[in-house]
């Protein structure tokens, strides 16, 4: 890894911990008061859901700038110029690195095994990007899904702040979620699993060695399973909000609520 990755994983972890332990509280206390009277186990993860939402809209928006206009990238998916994915693979990385520390840190009431090794996969793969430069227009490709997360930690605000689940900007933003949800976790499937497939038995794919395709393929397999089934729950609860069947102790109506009640459900990259 270069000495500039090396620099942008470190300054985006230090960037993320300030926007966590600084900017975070001030900048929510100044907005509503209701985050003040929040318990101090939910003001740890508003924190972290806003600094999860920077980092999404940083990463997302530079990975559609990217995808328009990265030449290169897009003539050579495999083997591409980097340097711009690097980049932006290496705020992600540091981003990473900020979780699982916060993880670490609040292990009791934030711990979860499966997103520890979810983000030491993603850091394993994206190291592939950062030491040998491989894969540029993939890794930046998945990144796309960051667009979601804003809404579903935007859902997740509204239910600390008690809004009601009739409320039209819980409704508005519950249909936004799942429409945005859909077209960057699902919609995009078949147009990255044809470019996948028009890579295979190619030159370009044999150099990239038997660790960087395994890394490649069976995590995106992992995740586009994933993202099918969380698909499916948010469907399924905007639904039943939409048809009046989604009240707040109904058991059913409250499916997709289980999504964003997990912390780093949004906190993840693809």
């Amino acid at each position: 890894m270069e000495t500039r990755e090396l620099t942008v994983v470190a300054g985006s972890f230090v960037v993320f911990q300030v926007l966590f332990s600084v900017a975070s509280p001030l900048l929510s206390t100044a907005i509503t008061p209701g985050y003040g009277r929040l318990p101090s186990t939910k003001l740890t993860e508003w924190n972290s859901r806003l600094v999860s939402t920077v980092h999404a809209l940083i990463v997302g928006l530079f990975c559609l700038f990217i995808l328009r206009f990265d030449d290169a990238v897009n003539a050579d998916p495999v083997w591409g110029d980097p340097n711009l994915v690097k980049l932006n693979v290496a705020i992600t990385c540091g981003y990473l690195i900020y979780d699982l520390v916060l993880l670490a840190c609040n292990w009791s009431t934030m711990g979860d095994s499966f997103f520890v090794c979810h983000h030491l996969a993603a850091l394993y793969a994206y190291g592939y990007v950062l030491t040998r430069g491989v894969l540029p227009y993939f890794a930046n490709f998945r990144l796309i899904s960051e667009l979601s997360t804003p809404f579903v930690n935007q859902r997740w605000f509204f239910e600390a702040l008690k809004y009601p689940r009739s409320h039209r900007l819980v409704v508005l933003n519950g249909m936004l979620m799942s429409l945005v949800f859909f077209l960057v976790r699902i919609a995009v499937m078949p147009s990255y699993w044809a470019s996948v497939f028009a890579t295979f038995g190619t030159q370009d794919f044999e150099r990239l060695g038997l660790g960087a395709q395994v890394a490649w393929i069976t995590s995106c397999i992992a995740l586009d399973i994933l993202n099918t089934v969380w698909m499916y729950k948010i469907a399924r609860g905007c639904y039943k909000v939409m048809t009046g069947r989604g009240g707040r102790k109904s058991k059913e109506g409250t499916e997709a609520e289980s999504i964003s009640d997990k912390k780093h459900f949004n906190n993840h990259t693809d």
